[in-house]
């Protein structure tokens, strides 16, 4: 609760990021809600002013090929620990595609080619939405036709993969969406100008140990396989890193967890608190273990594929979920029974959030069970 500002305590979202290793992006609505949990006084314009006109943090593509917005300081390290192997990857399925689409023969030649040719363009223009670029790249229209004869048949547009390739490579990155904080219709920038960094500077295995400190002092104690989940690495990868890391083993409960070495001291119990956490929240996300802080309650909050649905935390743990109706009303619903004091918290959460959202309506992007139910 503490580390993770539970009980809004930090003075601003930079912060915020960088305490809890980035906040989860692929929703765009999770930033903003994941901030105003946690962040006094929040208004949607600090983020907005952290992202795109200090710059201190940034969007980029992380951890289990997932969107995170983390301080421009993290870029490198979640590059050269995470990006940098999935762009390797990324880049020969593409290849494959253009060819067996018989877009070209030659695929990694083409794909160069018109990469070259819309970095040039955006170097340009400064930023661009997709949409432009292609209006002056005609091969940026283009579809390519996948798993031809196959139940997966369909098309990618080349758009698509080429921005999400130079986007692995470091060399672009998503900055402000067109419309509302709400919006996915992000414009492109080149890192460069953007950032006025080079992210492509750590090597893969100290980025990764980086990464893992970071974790530790956020989420630790976690087991091995929290960190493998988390990360999206190996079993093997994960083990060097920690070691790497020289992160201590420590007991929890009868299974083994690891810890920074300078943190094996008791933590002082924060004052109790509620919170109103949002669809992939990153405390919610943090762990692949997750049954000491949301019980068995996991099939109502999480989608089959594991991501987290709005959830109401009190005192470090989960003890129901939220949605907002049509209108606009905020609702919860306890899955355990929680005691007076902590229904009145619950309660003026509930209401800072309405205050808060106001005429904004947000549905999230992977919807729960116990969320659709209370939506209606």
């Amino acid at each position: 609760m503490r580390r993770h500002h539970l009980g809004r305590t930090a003075g601003d979202v930079t912060t915020v990021a960088g305490d809890l290793v980035g906040l989860h992006s692929t929703d765009a609505a999770s930033v903003f809600l994941a901030a105003h949990a946690r962040v006094r006084k929040f208004h949607a314009s600090q983020l907005e002013n952290a992202l795109y006109e200090d710059r201190s943090l940034a969007r980029v593509l992380g951890m289990r090929r997932t969107m995170f917005v983390v301080p421009v300081g993290s870029v490198p390290v979640v590059h050269g620990a995470c990006t940098r192997a999935l762009a390797r990857l990324e880049r020969r399925k593409t290849i494959r595609f253009i060819e067996e689409g018989g877009v070209a023969k030659d695929g990694s030649r083409w794909l160069r080619k018109i990469e070259s040719a819309t970095l040039e363009l955006l170097e340009a223009r400064g930023k661009a939405t997709a949409g432009e670029l292609s209006r002056e790249i005609p091969a940026l229209r283009k579809k390519i036709l996948v798993g031809r004869g196959t139940k997966w048949e369909g098309t990618i547009g080349v758009s698509t993969r080429v921005l999400f390739l130079l986007a692995n490579d470091g060399v672009i990155l998503r900055t402000r969406p067109r419309g509302s904080w709400l919006s996915t219709q992000y414009e492109w920038a080149p890192v460069r100008s953007w950032l006025g960094v080079d992210i492509d500077i750590l090597e893969t295995e100290p980025a990764r140990a980086e990464l893992v400190r970071l974790w530790l002092a956020s989420f630790g104690p976690g087991t091995l396989k929290d960190i493998k989940w988390w990360t999206g690495w190996t079993a093997g990868h994960t083990t060097k890193a920690l070691i790497d890391a020289g992160a201590v083993e420590v007991d929890l409960e009868g299974a083994t967890g690891y810890l920074l070495p300078d943190d094996q001291e008791p933590v002082r119990s924060p004052r109790a608190s509620a919170a109103l956490l949002p669809s992939l929240d990153p405390t919610t996300m943090g762990w692949f273990e997750r049954d000491w802080y949301l019980g068995d309650h996991r099939s109502a909050l999480f989608d089959r594929n594991g991501n987290a649905g709005p959830t109401v935390w009190w005192q470090g743990q989960v003890v129901g979920g939220w949605a907002q109706r049509t209108g606009g009303e905020v609702v919860v619903r306890l899955v355990q029974d929680v005691g007076g004091d902590a229904r009145k918290a619950i309660g003026r959460e509930v209401n800072a959030l309405q205050k808060w959202l106001d005429d904004v309506r947000v549905i999230p992007r992977f919807r729960t069970p116990l969320e659709r139910e209370l939506s209606l």
